[in-house]
């Protein structure tokens, strides 16, 4: 096993949109996490440096493919992960199809894999030392698992068993009802909220949408019905937006459209040793750190349905002193985002 997963080991800005059920299923804004006396750990926790993971988007075809011939801790990955997963991630990753690669239950395993092998990366060329200095870790989405076995909240394996379930469970969801995600940028999160009831109004009852990733300032998902997305792109520029773009994920995520997923991911999590991480990992749902296991695994479990908390979580590390930020993974999406926050800030990043 490698060293680097060795072991391998609230204030919200959210704002529910009104009308927006999908069948029985209600889509609501995330909810301030009950702190235990056990969950205090990383309390008063000061970042110096971040390493911050991918969600799903950022994966391309060939990604991986020239880590795996430098990196033999890389490859040993891969292999490891094809052995879990039933199939040859590698294969998918450096050669595709596109569309296999961009299937949710596989870019998931692919983007957790293929970050963790780039930390292997960057132990190779730059040391130990180097992948010591993270004193903080996120991810965004998906990649808030892979900071987590980063971290060594459990391990390697375990941590992708969750992801394949994830994925698969997300896609299932998907599939079970019609809906979509569209990006909106150059509106700020109240404009885009008021946006949000506009295009919900105008969809109908439980085809209406919200914003279910608060990205970065003028840079928002929204996510829900197939009529309430479209609606979004119909009323945009009469709210001053720049444009939208239509995401190609399978479906509403961090929505009430991934609540079959809950219960699926809620009973892995029960079954998954789960131990306090090293360093503090900051969560999507509240943008906060967590060091109580059970915590833990209820916040994994809500973070389907809830909003992604990610402009709040930049804004909060840097108000705490930030200095250094390395992207771990896949593509330069998180990169992107803090500079437009802060574009001074030092950003490295790490690409696969």
């Amino acid at each position: 096993m490698s060293r680097a997963i060795a072991g391998t080991r609230t204030i919200l800005r959210s704002r529910s949109c009104q009308g927006t059920r999908p069948a029985t299923l209600r889509v609501r804004a995330s909810t301030a996490v009950e702190q235990k006396v056990s969950d205090t750990k990383f309390a008063d926790y000061k970042p110096k440096t971040a390493f911050f993971f991918p969600g799903q988007g950022a994966q391309t075809v060939g990604m991986a493919k020239d880590v795996v011939a430098e990196v033999p801790a890389a490859k040993e990955l891969f292999e490891r992960a094809s052995d879990i997963l039933g199939y040859d991630l590698l294969a998918v990753c450096a050669e595709g199809p596109k569309d296999k690669l961009d299937s949710t239950a596989v870019s998931q395993p692919a983007i957790y894999v293929a970050s963790l092998a780039a930390i292997e990366k960057l132990r190779q060329t730059e040391g130990e030392d180097a992948v010591a200095a993270a004193n903080v870790a996120c991810g965004l989405s998906l990649g808030e698992y892979t900071a987590l076995a980063f971290a060594d909240a459990f391990s390697f394996e375990d941590g992708l068993r969750l992801v394949k379930l994830r994925g698969e469970s997300m896609q299932a969801a998907a599939d079970a009802q019609p809906s979509s995600m569209v990006s909106v940028i150059g509106l700020d999160a109240e404009k885009c909220a008021e946006l949000c009831e506009a295009a919900s109004k105008e969809a109908g009852p439980g085809k209406g949408v919200r914003i279910a990733n608060y990205l970065c300032p003028g840079n928002y998902a929204v996510s829900g019905g197939v009529e309430g997305c479209e609606a979004v792109e119909r009323l945009a520029k009469s709210f001053k937006a720049r444009m939208t773009v239509r995401l190609a994920v399978a479906g509403a995520f961090h929505t009430d459209y991934m609540q079959p997923a809950v219960e699926k991911l809620r009973e892995a999590l029960a079954g998954t040793k789960i131990v306090t991480p090293r360093i503090p990992v900051i969560s999507n749902v509240d943008a906060q750190p967590h060091s109580d296991p059970d915590t833990i695994k209820d916040i994994l479990s809500r973070q389907v349905t809830s909003p992604v908390q990610w402009e709040t979580t930049l804004k909060t590390l840097l108000e705490k002193g930030l200095e250094n930020s390395y992207e771990i993974g896949p593509n330069k999406v998180i990169a992107g985002t803090m500079k437009r926050i802060d574009k001074k800030h030092n950003f490295v990043n790490i690409t696969v």
